[in-house]
């Protein structure tokens, strides 16, 4: 087993990427944190690892307040005495063109993607130095590479999560810590199901018009992303046993953007 006995935290994990990260290390021995703003649903997902006897817990995470990041965070150290894997998952999505995009919803967006893994982070590396070794793993995109139209923050948030694994793979290396991204094309996730009517409406096309000319166009296959595709990369990133691997960017996209 890759992850045997290692303490993973997922963030947004109730659900979609997150949830099948947590399944994939489950599998591979990983003691698997769902950290997630809906802790009932955090909560079902423990639930259901622990009956297919896997070691899981649930715990309620704001990741844009620091507080509860920290008790949470806490929490976990007390009940398995270490964290070793950090994946920040959590994330939203919303759209508007740059002129009409409310500065709310901008504010909003980045602090949930950038805060929240500044917040995750900060809190979980004291624990990854003390033991000499850990994997940050931030859930970009390939937004983190192109841009789109109608997505000026989150392309800008996505940007920025490459900018902060550059950061702490140089702060972390010392110690043995890595951090990595991970950039999905589309996967047909609830999160993406929203955008596809938001955008036939914005750009007066059909919804199945967005579908292929708009988010698969580029892709080599005209196919989604899965959720276990990038569950193997989350894997990947976690189990690579040097610093050979630390401060890149993996993107996983049926060839929509290409390095």
């Amino acid at each position: 087993m890759k992850l045997k006995d290692k303490v993973c935290i997922v963030t947004g994990a109730a659900s979609g990427i997150g949830k099948e990260i947590a399944l994939v290390y489950a599998r591979e021995g990983g003691k698997i944190v769902i950290a997630d703003l809906n802790l009932a649903a955090a909560q079902a997902t423990a639930e259901e690892l622990k009956g297919a006897g896997h070691q899981a817990m649930a715990i309620a995470m704001n990741v844009v307040d620091e507080a509860q990041v920290n008790a949470g965070i806490a929490n976990v150290v007390e009940a398995w005495g270490q964290i070793d894997v950090l994946v920040s998952n959590a994330g939203i999505q919303i759209i508007h063109p740059v002129e009409d995009f409310p500065y709310e919803d901008w504010k909003k967006l980045l602090s949930i993607h950038l805060d929240g893994a500044f917040l995750t982070t900060k809190a979980c590396l004291p624990h990854m130095y003390k033991a000499g070794s850990g994997s940050v793993i931030y859930m970009g995109s390939v937004h983190s590479k192109e841009a789109s139209k109608l997505k000026s923050a989150y392309v800008t948030a996505k940007h920025g999560l490459i900018g902060l694994a550059k950061a702490v793979s140089k702060e972390g290396a010392e110690h043995g810590v890595r951090a990595n991204v991970i950039c999905p094309g589309f996967v047909r996730t609830p999160l993406v199901d929203k955008q596809i009517p938001e955008q036939a409406k914005t750009l007066g096309i059909s919804e199945e018009d967005v579908i292929k000319k708009v988010m698969l166009a580029d892709t080599v296959d005209g196919k989604f992303t899965t959720v276990e595709d990038v569950a193997e990369v989350a894997l990947l990133f976690a189990s690579f046993p040097s610093n050979a691997l630390t401060g890149q960017s993996l993107v996983v996209s049926h060839g929509w953007f290409m390095q």
